[in-house]
C-alpha cells in the first residue's frame, strides 16, 4: 500500500461498520481487473475506489480523460488517465458482470435489466485538502461529490460523517437492497478464486466431464478460479457456493512466516492451502525455487498433484505425500535407499531417517522451497515436522500447517504432546481456528458425532500448543443417514452396490461415491459385490492404484480416505466396530473421518456386535 492507501484503509476499517465488506487491490471480475478498494453494503450497495496520493504540487495539467503529473522517480511531467475515468472504468466492468445474471437485475420496470441494488465509484485524494482541490479547478474536470479529500478523511472525522461522504458519491434516487443470496452472487461472480464449486466438480480434469466423477478435497476452489474466463450467461450456476468471508479472508492475508490452521473436518483447510498454493505460484519469478505441497495420505497427494497438473503448476508446484518426497530427496541427491526386500513399515521409517541424517550431515540441503504447505499436520510425527521446517527457504520464511487433532488417526502423531516450537514452527501470533463444518449436511455431522462424541470436547491451548476444535454444523440440511442392520458382510457389500445403483439412478455420477472400509477384508468382499453387480470401481490397495478424474466407484480404507470427500458414502462393517481388545477413541477416530467424507449421503451397513452399531440404532 501506498501510505495514502494505508490511511484510507485504516479510516474505513475504524469507522465503518461491522456489515460492510472491504476489499483492497484485489483482481475483480472476468477481466481481473485491480480497483484500489471496493466496498460493499447489504443496504447500500457496491462502491469502488481508486486513491491518488497527488499532492497539489503534482498535477500539472488536468481534464476529464488525461492528466499530465510531475513522475515521482524522473521529476518528469508524464500523462496518465483520469483517475476519475479509472474508477468509472472499472465500475462498468464489475456492472457489466454482475448484469449477466438474471438474479441481480430488476426484473421488470422502466430500469429491467439494470442492477437491482445501487452502484457507484469515486476518487480519494488523501493528501489534498478540499480547499486545495477546489482552489487548482480541479472540480471543473471531476465530480466533487465523487472526490474524497484529505480533510475529510482525518481521524478526527465521525464515523458517520465519512460514511456519508462514501455514499454520497452515488447518483440520487437510485434504490435497492442487497440480499444474502444476492451477496453471494456478486462475489461468486466478482471473485472467481473464491468459489467452491458444488458436489464432484472441484476437480473437473480435463476430459473427464461435467462432473468428472471424482474425490475432492476441502473444498479446493473449482478449475475456473485461477483461469478465470468470462462465463456465458447460461453458465451461470443456480447455486453459487463461495468461502465464507473469514475463509476468503484467511486465504487472501496469509502473509510470510509460519503460519498454522486449526481447522475441523469440512472447514475449507485444503481449500486454503490450494488457494495458496496458486496464489504463491502466480506471483513467482522465472527463477523462483518450486513450492511443497505435502501430505500424510497417498490418495489425497495424488488428487491434489493432478489439480495443480490441470493449472499447468506441476513444474512450479511439487504435490507428495511424505514418504514418496523423502524416497524422492534419497534419489536426487545420491543416498542410499533401504533394501527393497524389508518389510514396508520397517523401509518407510528407514527412509525417513536416512532424509533426516543426510541432511544433518548437509548431503541433502535444506532450504530448498521458496514455501512449503502441509496438510494433514496432525498425521505427522514431530521429527517429520522438523526435518520438513529445516526444507524452508529463510529468505521467504514462508510454511503453512493445517491441523485438526480430531482426525489424529496415527497412534505416531498423538503418543507425545509436543510444542510447534520444539519443532521449529514459530507461530506464535499467527495461528487461525476454523470451527464450521461446510461440507458435511447437519444430520451427517450428528451421525459421525454419536461415535466421536468424547473426542469432541473442545480442548483450547495457546499459540504453540494443539487445540481441540468442536466442529459447528453450517446449518445445511439433507437426508438422514441409511444405517442398516444386515446378517452378514456378504449382505453388506450387495446391500450397498444396490444402494449406490440407485444413487446412479438418481442422477449421482459413479465418480461421486465411495465405499470406505476399515479392512482390506471388507475392502475385497465389497469388490466382489460390485463385480457381481457389474458396477464400475477401482479397489485402492496400495500406493499407484488411486485415479482421481475417472467416472468409477473407489474402494478405499478408512485410514485412505483422510482429505477426500464424495457426495455419496457407504460405510461397510461398522458391526465390528469397536472389536474386543480395540482402543475405542483410536476406532472412534476412524470412523469420525470416514463418516465426515460424506456431502450429501451416507449409508452405513453393520453385522456384528460392535458397540458402534448399538450407539447408531440408539
Amino acid at each position: 500500500m501506498t501510505s495514502g492507501e494505508r490511511r484510507l484503509a485504516e479510516r474505513l476499517e475504524h469507522k465503518l461498520d461491522d456489515d460492510y465488506l472491504l476489499w483492497y487491490d484485489v483482481p475483480v471480475g472476468p477481466r481481473q481487473t485491480h480497483p484500489d478498494f471496493v466496498v460493499m453494503h447489504p443496504h447500500r450497495g457496491l462502491l469502488v475506489l481508486e486513491v491518488k496520493d497527488w499532492k497539489p504540487a503534482t498535477i500539472i495539467e488536468a481534464d476529464k480523460q488525461s492528466w499530465v503529473i510531475l513522475d515521482a522517480g524522473t521529476h518528469q511531467p508524464k500523462t496518465v488517465p483520469s483517475p476519475m475515468e479509472q474508477a468509472r472504468q472499472y465500475a462498468h466492468q464489475v456492472v457489466r458482470a454482475l448484469e449477466r445474471d438474471p438474479a441481480l437485475v430488476q426484473a421488470n420496470g422502466p430500469h429491467q435489466g439494470k442492477l437491482a441494488f445501487p452502484w457507484s465509484y469515486g476518487v480519494v485524494l488523501p493528501n489534498m485538502t478540499r480547499k486545495q482541490f477546489t482552489d487548482g479547478q480541479l472540480n471543473r474536470v471531476m465530480e466533487a461529490h465523487r472526490v474524497l479529500c484529505q480533510d475529510e478523511m482525518a481521524e478526527r472525522v465521525e464515523p458517520e460523517e465519512l460514511q456519508g461522504l462514501l455514499w454520497g458519491m452515488f447518483p440520487f434516487g437510485m434504490r435497492g437492497l442487497m440480499s444474502l443470496p444476492m451477496l453471494e452472487r456478486v462475489r461468486w461472480i466478482l471473485f472467481p478464486q473464491v468459489r467452491v464449486p458444488v458436489q464432484g466438480s472441484l476437480f473437473a480434469l480435463p476430459g473427464s466431464g461435467q462432473n468428472g466423477g471424482q474425490a475432492t478435497t476441502e473444498g479446493l476452489a473449482d478449475a475456473d478460479a485461477g483461469d478465470v474466463q468470462p462465463v456465458a450467461d447460461e453458465d451461470l450456476p443456480s447455486l453459487m457456493r463461495v468461502m465464507d468471508i473469514q475463509q476468503e479472508q484467511l486465504a487472501r492475508s496469509l502473509g510470510q512466516g509460519h503460519r498454522i490452521i486449526h481447522g475441523v473436518a469440512g472447514s475449507g483447510k485444503t481449500m486454503i492451502l490450494g488457494y495458496r498454493a496458486e496464489f504463491l505460484a502466480n506471483i513467482s519469478g522465472a527463477d523462483a525455487r518450486p513450492i511443497l505441497v505435502l501430505c500424510y495420505n497417498e490418495p489425497l497427494a495424488v488428487t491434489l498433484a493432478a489439480r495443480m497438473r490441470s493449472k499447468g503448476l506441476a513444474e512450479l508446484v511439487h504435490v507428495r505425500h511424505f514418504h514418496k518426497w523423502c524416497r524422492d530427496q534419497l534419489v536426487a541427491f545420491g543416498q542410499d535407499l533401504p533394501p527393497a526386500h524389508w518389510p514396508v513399515g520397517e523401509k518407510m521409517a528407514d527412509m525417513v531417517q536416512r532424509v533426516i541424517t543426510a541432511v544433518d550431515r548437509k548431503h541433502i540441503p535444506s532450504g530448498q522451497y521458496q514455501a512449503v504447505l502441509i496438510d494433514e499436520g496432525h498425521d505427522f510425527a514431530p521429527e517429520w515436522l522438523r526435518l520438513v521446517v529445516q526444507m524452508v527457504d529463510p529468505a521467504t520464511n514462508s510454511l503453512l500447517v493445517l491441523f485438526d487433532d480430531a482426525q489424529s488417526i496415527y497412534e505416531r502423531a498423538r503418543k507425545q504432546q509436543f510444542s510447534f516450537k520444539s519443532v521449529g514452527i514459530q507461530a506464535q501470533g499467527r495461528t487461525t481456528i476454523l470451527k464450521i463444518n461446510y461440507r458435511n449436511t447437519r444430520q451427517i455431522l450428528h451421525t459421525a458425532s454419536l461415535i466421536a462424541a468424547d473426542l469432541l470436547t473442545a480442548a483450547d491451548r495457546d499459540d504453540d500448543g494443539i487445540p481441540l476444535v468442536q466442529p459447528v454444523s453450517c446449518g445445511r440440511d439433507g437426508q438422514a443417514p441409511l444405517v442398516l442392520n444386515l446378517p452378514n458382510l456378504r449382505d453388506e457389500a450387495f446391500s450397498i452396490a444396490d444402494h449406490l445403483q440407485t444413487a446412479h439412478l438418481e442422477g449421482h455420477a459413479w465418480g461421486d461415491m465411495a465405499i470406505i472400509c476399515r479392512d482390506h477384508s471388507t475392502m475385497r468382499a465389497c469388490a466382489t459385490a460390485l463385480r457381481a453387480r457389474k458396477l464400475p470401481h477401482q479397489v485402492r490397495e496400495g500406493t499407484g492404484d488411486y485415479h482421481p478424474g475417472e467416472d468409477i466407484i473407489t474402494v478405499l480404507t478408512m485410514h485412505a480416505s483422510k482429505g477426500l470427500e464424495f457426495p455419496v458414502v457407504a460405510l461397510p462393517g461398522i458391526g465390528q466396530m469397536s472389536a474386543a481388545g480395540a482402543d475405542e477413541r483410536d476406532e472412534a477416530r476412524l470412523f469420525y473421518v470416514a463418516a465426515t467424507r460424506a456431502t450429501h449421503k451416507l449409508i452405513i451397513t453393520a453385522s456384528g456386535e460392535g458397540g458402534f452399531a448399538a450407539k447408531l440404532a440408539a
